[in-house]
């Protein structure tokens, strides 16, 4: 029988890698959007685009049904616990089988970000559910380092608040490689396990845009910012307020030490060795030279 995923986040980042993944991996892929009118690229990849708002659980019975897989990604917010919980109502209303939920780094209740404790409270609950669960805990995306593309090109810096941390940061495109493995793979091949997603090597922001540079043949140098210069520049970029002071908490974190580790996970997944900086830093050349 061929198998139903049901993808949320459809419009995201990770999602759209992940079904472009999927796309002949012999699954059905179902996206979950709010707007089927902004939903070109998952019909691009060969999904179904259905309706359906995760924060109206009354929106979510029509999206769900015959689905055995759900690709459970909700946004970063003070909400994100209720649209998962109404995530996992609605699979359970429905009689899905398994859930693969993307969590955060260090998800945990004493977590030092107010993501990493709202992360715990849904992992927990997933863990709770009855279903079948995975979950993936990714380290800080090599995609951040796109918010700061313009400054790569017109001043080759770097500008972030996380001091002189290290982190195994990792591609979005592997993580989303990883979720279709594990969905793309027959039930309970991955039941019951959490695998935390990073790059192959810790760095130091300085090494990163060393790396950065020799990749892009121009020079690129890390200057630290404050954390307070940091929300400012985002506040003023229209981000909230709510995700200015997260973001800043995780940054704080990782100048301190929290995400300096790597883990096999992701390449025992992958079946390869997971992206390097450099490799980034090839791949998205036009975003920061231009």
């Amino acid at each position: 029988m061929t198998r139903t995923v049901l993808i949320t986040g459809a419009t995201g980042t990770v999602s759209t890698a992940l079904m472009g993944h999927l796309k002949g991996a012999g699954v059905r892929m179902r996206a979950l959007v709010r707007d089927p009118a902004a939903a070109a690229a998952a019909r691009a990849a060969g999904a179904e685009v259905v309706a359906g708002d995760l924060g109206r659980p009354a929106t979510l019975g029509p999206a769900f049904a015959g689905v055995q897989d759900v690709w459970l990604l909700v946004p970063n917010g003070p909400r994100a616990p209720e649209h998962s919980m109404n995530a996992l109502w609605a699979a359970r209303g429905a009689g899905a089988e398994r859930v693969v939920r993307l969590s955060a780094v260090g998800a945990a209740h004493d977590a030092p970000t107010r993501s990493g404790r709202l992360h715990a409270l849904s992992d927990a609950e997933t863990q709770a559910s009855g279903l079948e669960w995975t979950l993936l805990r990714p380290m800080w995306f090599m995609d951040n380092l796109l918010n700061e593309a313009a400054e790569v090109r017109e001043k080759g810096t770097l500008r972030l608040d996380m001091g002189q941390g290290r982190l195994g940061m990792v591609a979005a495109d592997d993580v989303a490689a990883c979720a279709a493995a594990v969905l793309a793979e027959a039930p309970g091949a991955h039941a019951g396990r959490t695998y935390t997603l990073t790059g192959p090597e810790s760095l130091g922001l300085d090494q990163a845009a060393a790396r950065m540079g020799a990749a892009l043949g121009r020079e690129v140098a890390y200057r630290p910012v404050s954390g307070e210069d940091k929300r400012a520049a985002m506040l003023a970029a229209g981000a909230d307020e709510w995700t200015a002071e997260m973001v800043g908490e995780y940054s704080a974190a990782f100048a301190q030490g929290w995400g300096d580790f790597t883990t096999p996970d992701a390449e025992h997944l992958l079946g390869r060795a997971p992206q390097t900086v450099a490799d980034f830093a090839r791949a998205h050349a036009r975003a920061f030279t231009g």
